[in-house]
């Protein structure tokens, strides 16, 4: 596995600048040394041109960079899915459970899935974090189930100060307002998730006006 791993990360482009890029770096040189993979030693952070998607892909044998166009917003409709959630701790192109769970999202014409742990727990979708709060206190997946340690939640957490990590059932989280967020849409709104309505809360608001530096 060390020979074969590929890492990823994908970086938002801002008004010509990779506003994140410092998080990027941060976890792809962490997993980097996790996972035996030498880390490039020129990596100027990418800048200039429009509002885009820098892929950048390491591996064995380097950096292989490519670019993409930014896609919608728009508020999110989740399925619960079928897939079980195994551990994802860093970023790698080993995504075969979240392309599974998105297409069936996209078969039940839904925008995304969100994966459960094998004892039920939420981990994350196919695309984003989750986060969600409780009488005002942010909350979110613990790191120790195996969740990817996304750089867009990284940034939440470095907005709101803390957030409180827990174990717990989609059915807790049932008309509680429920978000999520990655480094390349930012903060995204969840409109339903099983065809249930996720209530809006205008904290959630505040972190998506702060999320982009």
């Amino acid at each position: 596995m060390r020979h074969t791993t590929t890492l990823i990360e994908t970086i938002r482009i801002r008004n010509g600048t990779a506003p994140l890029w410092y998080l990027h770096i941060r976890r792809l040189a962490t997993s980097c040394k996790a996972l035996g993979v030498p880390l490039p030693g020129e990596l100027p952070p990418p800048e200039g041109g429009s509002d885009r998607v820098y892929r950048l892909e390491v591996g064995m044998r380097g950096a292989h960079a490519s670019e993409r166009l930014v896609g919608p917003a728009d508020p999110v409709k989740l399925i619960v899915s079928r897939v079980a959630h195994h551990p994802y701790p860093h970023k790698t192109t080993d995504r075969s459970q979240f392309e599974r769970a998105l297409d069936s999202a996209r078969g039940a014409e839904a925008d995304d899935a969100l994966l459960l742990t094998p004892g039920g727990f939420v981990a994350e979708t196919a695309i984003y974090s989750v986060f969600w709060w409780e009488n005002g206190t942010l909350c979110a997946p613990a790191l120790d189930i195996g969740i990817l340690p996304g750089v867009g939640r990284a940034r939440v957490i470095e907005i709101a100060g803390k957030v409180e990590e827990r174990r717990t059932s989609w059915k807790e989280l049932r008309g509680v307002s429920v978000f999520l967020v990655n480094s390349v849409r930012g903060v995204v709104k969840v409109s339903a998730v099983q065809d249930d309505a996720v209530p809006s809360s205008t904290q959630t608001d505040d972190l998506a006006a702060r999320f982009w530096p």
